[in-house]
């Protein structure tokens, strides 16, 4: 049987097994922990995952992130040490140098397209609340990472399912309403200027619900909720299918209070008040268009 048959074949069915009412009632409500049936697909395994990190460098070599190293809980993403390796080699040495690698935007790949076909559309049939209909964009990653590597603490646009297929990793999630944890400055900053902008918090630690991920296992992740995780001394693979929603209303107004707040107010945080959001969502609108077409007008200039 060849390998696309396969796969396809593993993922006609609804493959996060997950109970429908706890995915419907929880879902980027509250993090979570689900199951699935993916352990043994193909295309999740390292040889193959080999293949698709040499296909996509050389057709869409954007599609893929990596980095190695000694890495903290609380680095930025801009402080990454220095590649030493290109990411066929640092694939080749997974087992020893300390990788992180993120392949983008699978489904673009024509061996990987069916990770967003049948089985996932029934995943969000599962979910219900007429989710289509709400969706901006939804794509897949898979992470591959080596033993003992630490993903560093950060938060997200989307809401995720984070699917583990090899090994075996710990990753602890904060609640995103925590504003010790996670303040409204922070948020604001996030959204406006600086996708590092949340910082760990050594204090709160205890905080964090912390998941035990196997393979067969995996986590639901809301947006905007803080996480990091640490590898077991073990190379692992995970499988993480994200959705980023249309209503831009929350985001738009933490836009919008950033800037107030750089005018030295203090601004009402999000879900106060459903007038003052809308009237602080809508005036961001023209600022974020200015900023566009600024950037276009930047990029035909050079």
């Amino acid at each position: 049987m060849s390998t696309s048959v396969v796969s396809n074949d593993l993922l006609e069915d609804c493959w996060i097994t997950t109970d429908s009412e706890l995915l419907s009632s929880k879902f980027d409500r509250e993090h979570f922990e689900i199951t699935h049936t993916l352990t043994e697909h193909p295309l999740l395994q390292i040889p193959e995952l080999m293949e698709l990190a040499e296909r996509t460098l050389q057709t869409r070599p954007a599609g893929i992130y990596y980095d190695a190293g000694d890495i903290r809980v609380d680095q930025r993403w801009d402080q990454m040490p220095k590649k030493q390796f290109s990411v066929v080699e640092t694939m080749k040495r997974i087992e020893t140098c300390g990788a992180w690698l993120l392949f983008k935007d699978v489904q673009r790949d024509p061996e990987y397209r069916a990770f967003l076909g049948s089985g996932w559309h029934k995943i969000k049939a599962k979910i219900g609340h007429n989710l289509e209909s709400q969706i901006l964009r939804e794509d897949a990653l898979i992470f591959v990472t080596s033993p003992k590597r630490i993903a560093t603490y950060h938060i997200d646009r989307e809401c995720s399912f984070l699917l583990q297929i090899k090994g075996t990793k710990t990753i602890h999630i904060f609640d995103r309403t925590d504003r010790e944890v996670l303040p409204e400055e922070e948020i604001e900053r996030f959204w406006t200027v600086d996708n590092n902008a949340p910082v760990y918090k050594p204090q709160f630690q205890a905080r964090a619900t912390s998941y035990k991920l196997r393979a067969g296992t995996g986590v639901h992740i809301p947006v905007n909720c803080p996480h990091w995780v640490e590898n077991d001394d073990n190379i692992s693979v995970s499988l993480n299918v994200n959705v980023q929603f249309k209503d831009t209303l929350r985001a738009n107004t933490y836009r919008a209070n950033h800037a107030l707040r750089a005018l030295g107010l203090t601004p009402r945080p999000p879900g106060q008040s459903a007038a003052v959001d809308y009237f602080k969502s809508r005036s961001m609108v023209p600022v974020l268009a200015a900023k566009s077409a600024l950037h276009k007008l930047s990029s035909l200039k050079k």
